[in-house]
């Protein structure tokens, strides 16, 4: 069988996670997509659904990754200021990347809409200031938003309001996107996967890319063959592709789900549902579950590992939050790797003319990966220019190479650590 996917909150509230069987022999097909998360996912259903015949290839499990571990907010933009954007391509494309960026989480709404995916999708997202110089930034980034991406679902939450919808004292203001949300992340993977199926890519667990060519991907069992073909293994796709490797860092998040809550006690926490993330370089995450729990997410580790250990750490972390919770149980502890680029921004691109890849969504890809297979799809259909946009961002291998980039970059978050702690 597979590997199990990681013993986490979402893998026990799924209702099924049966396994498809590995690619035995070979196959032909018009496109190989490597990797089984929502980019993978989203690029099979948008092909299948132009025609094209598709074979998507995982290593493990359907969402086994980050689509399937992660803290599940849909969030507008990308993971970068809008003013990095503009310094690495210009005003005019910056916009461009923005505005497709935001119309990933319109995508998401009409994927689960469409395919009737049961991934418990909640609307609301607040991005909350600490201290006073995150409210000044968070009041311009609200400005810039309206008046230069002509993005108006947000608006300012004084510290009044704040109180009333999310009972913490730890937050003084907070920008409400009600255009963003959040959602059972493994739960809307296995929808995507399921109506990639319906409409005719078939897919195969328990099959990793061990050599992948123009023209041929090969499996320890099998082989397809295909005139594309598309990665999306993103941090897990490891050193099959040294060239994608040096341009992103696999980092390891940790997330914690308490027991279920009464339902008014779950509610009193956050008022109106909303997803929560702090505007610290080191941030905290959360948000409540369909059945009243607090699912809590902590601080990014930079070491290679997923030791769940890191549990007690995060506990910590989310009685600073939420300080009326010390009595409560945690039942679920895990832990996965996500990809993160030096600049923020995503990577999409190309190795070569028939192959393509996204990866780099740095914390934002529960929209974004979605919107990335459809892009895909639409380039190999001949209609590249939205993604080529996205290709035309610069991006540098990590300082340090691949042995020292790893303690520089924990010496550079230290650094921002600081800065949090001022």
């Amino acid at each position: 069988m597979p590997d199990a996917h990681a013993p986490s909150y979402y893998a026990a509230s799924v209702h099924s996670l049966a396994a498809r069987a590995a690619l035995l022999g070979s196959v032909r097909a018009d496109v190989c997509v490597v990797g089984a998360g929502i980019s993978g996912c989203s690029a099979a259903l948008h092909l299948a659904e132009r025609g094209y015949s598709v074979a998507l290839l995982e290593r493990h499990r359907i969402g086994w990754g980050a689509s399937g571990r992660s803290g599940g907010q849909v969030l507008h933009g990308v993971a970068c200021d809008p003013a990095v954007l503009e310094h690495l391509l210009g005003a005019d494309d910056a916009r461009a990347v923005w505005e497709s960026a935001n119309e990933a989480v319109g995508l998401t709404r009409a994927l689960i809409e469409r395919h009737r995916i049961a991934c418990d999708w909640a609307e609301g997202h607040l991005l909350t200031a600490i201290k006073p110089r995150h409210d000044r930034a968070l009041r311009a980034h609200i400005e810039s938003l309206r008046l230069r991406f002509n993005y108006h679902s947000v608006r300012y939450v004084a510290r009044t309001e704040l109180r009333a919808l999310l009972d913490s004292p730890r937050y003084i203001s907070a920008m409400f996107d009600a255009w963003g949300g959040h959602l059972h992340p493994l739960a809307y993977t296995l929808g995507l996967a399921a109506a990639a199926e319906r409409a005719g890519a078939r897919i195969f667990e328990d099959s990793p890319a061990i050599e992948i060519a123009p023209g041929r991907v090969c499996t320890p069992a099998g082989e397809v063959r295909a005139a594309h073909i598309v990665l999306c293994g993103n941090a897990y796709l490891g050193a099959t592709v040294p060239a994608l490797a040096s341009r992103i860092m696999a980092v390891a998040a940790h997330v914690i789900a308490t027991e279920p809550l009464d339902a008014a006690r779950a509610a009193a926490l956050i008022a109106n549902n909303a997803a929560v993330s702090d505007m610290n370089w080191v941030l905290d995450y959360f948000r409540r579950t369909a059945d009243h729990r607090l699912l809590f997410g902590g601080p990014i580790r930079y070491a290679r590992g997923t030791d769940v250990a890191i549990h007690p750490d995060t506990r910590a972390r989310m009685l600073r939050v939420f300080p009326q919770l010390a009595s409560t149980r945690i039942e679920y502890a895990w832990s996965g790797l996500l990809d993160l680029t030096a600049n923020r921004a995503p990577h999409f691109g190309r190795i070569s003319p028939e192959i393509y890849f996204v990866q780099g969504f740095s914390g934002h890809g529960i929209a974004l990966a979605g919107l990335a297979g459809k892009l895909i799809a639409a380039a190999i259909a001949g209609q590249a220019e939205r993604f080529d946009v996205f290709a035309r961002i610069p991006h540098r291998p990590f300082p340090g190479g691949m042995r020292a980039r790893r303690p520089l970059l924990a010496l550079a978050m230290l650094y921002y650590r600081l800065l949090d702690l001022l």
